[in-house]
């Protein structure tokens, strides 16, 4: 690594440390404030605190990263233009792309890592929350225990409820079956107090219960009951993981779930699985926003005057802002089924990479911008 790669990380990664611990220490001063007096009255160990608050760690990172990195660059990158710094290097043959390399490399480093908090344990942080909330205050989890749930599985052609469905012990209360006909219609209908499923075998075992049988106009042909046994069905693809999936919020489920879910459920149609499949995307695509941020935050922050350095940061802010807004808005049209996942995921990306492209290619130049950073100059001149 060359002198000069050394001196521009040492300026950057200072305030970077400075803006990201910031965002913990603020984040963290909101949390103690609305669940702190929660867990003084529950008397909850002060261990049990400090893993619930781990636990929280990676959603807080992949959302803290983007924005310490562009505040990072502004500062540093500002001040070294101020001191006329980088107008020493580019006099000395130092071209803007080989300046920024070490930012970008940085950048490419912070992606990588939202990638790994991003593929499975940011998106279970919210859900992880509430589970260890409810089992800190002592209350029943959700995340155990879900009720009233309908699910339809239409390649076999059965339709289930369940009053209850608990994933801890694989048991469906209050369940209902229906086996419909090919031709339409039902064909058979079970009815248990429980049904407890065995994913050692894949068996269900029908518990305190009965089933009737219809023929193809409707009427019962045969009823059978076994209201103080058990009966016990093979050959059933459903699963209560697969049966309860159909409530999960696509926001909680990381990659290794979407996957499943999407591999269980591929027979729903296009418009229930779009928002899982966006998701999917949107899982991939979220942590690259630390390398955009280096592309659009590092041409803006390489300004010559004071009145450049205030247009570069009210453009970055001006900026993100358009970060959100894009990505809201595609991400929601996406979930619609109204754009491809793909699009719904990677366009907002694909739109502010080109413009940060360009900004760097006009700064390389030596030459301004768009036209609202010099709308921006004027007002900061006034």
């Amino acid at each position: 690594m060359r002198l000069l790669d050394r001196y521009v990380l040492k300026n950057f990664l200072v305030p970077f440390f400075y803006c990201f611990l910031g965002f913990i220490a603020i984040w963290l001063v909101f949390e103690l404030n609305d669940d702190g007096r929660d867990f003084l009255e529950a008397k909850v160990p002060i261990a049990k605190v400090l893993s619930f608050y781990v636990t929280q760690l990676p959603q807080i990172v992949v959302i803290s990263l983007p924005v310490g990195i562009m505040l990072a660059l502004l500062f540093s990158l500002s001040r070294m233009s101020r001191s006329n710094e980088i107008i020493s290097m580019l006099t000395a043959g130092v071209s803007i792309p080989r300046l920024l390399l070490p930012l970008f490399i940085v950048g490419l480093l912070a992606s990588g890592l939202n990638t790994a908090l991003n593929y499975a344990l940011s998106p279970r942080s919210e859900g992880t929350r509430k589970t260890l909330l409810d089992e800190m205050m002592q209350r029943k989890s959700k995340k155990e225990s879900l009720g009233g749930q309908l699910f339809k599985n239409r390649a076999d052609g059965r339709i289930w409820y369940a009053q209850n469905v608990s994933l801890k012990d694989n048991e469906l209360r209050g369940a209902h079956i229906i086996q419909e006909r090919p031709e339409g219609g039902f064909a058979v209908k079970y009815y248990a107090r429980k049904a407890n499923y065995d994913p050692v075998t894949g068996k269900w075992r029908l518990r305190g219960g009965m089933l009737a049988r219809y023929d193809e106009r409707g009427s019962i042909t045969e009823r059978e009951d076994w209201l103080d046994g058990d009966r016990e069905i093979e050959g059933w693809s459903e699963t209560p993981y697969r049966i309860a999936s159909a409530a999960f919020d696509p926001q909680t489920l990381g990659v290794p779930e979407l996957k499943e879910y999407l591999r269980l459920n591929a027979d729903l149609p296009a418009t229930s699985l779009a928002s899982y499949r966006t998701h999917l995307a949107h899982r991939w695509a979220v942590p690259w926003q630390c390398f955009i941020a280096v592309i659009i935050a590092a041409p803006l922050g390489i300004v010559n005057t004071r009145r450049g350095v205030l247009a570069g940061v009210a453009s970055s802010i001006f900026i993100f802002f358009g970060v959100i807004f894009l990505e809201k808005l595609f991400l929601a049209l996406g979930k619609g089924a109204r754009i491809p996942p793909d699009v719904a995921a990677w366009g907002p990306n694909a739109v502010f990479f080109l413009l940060g492209v360009y900004l760097l290619y006009l700064r390389s130049n030596n030459r301004e911008g768009l036209g609202f950073l010099n709308f921006l100059k004027r007002k900061t001149i006034r």
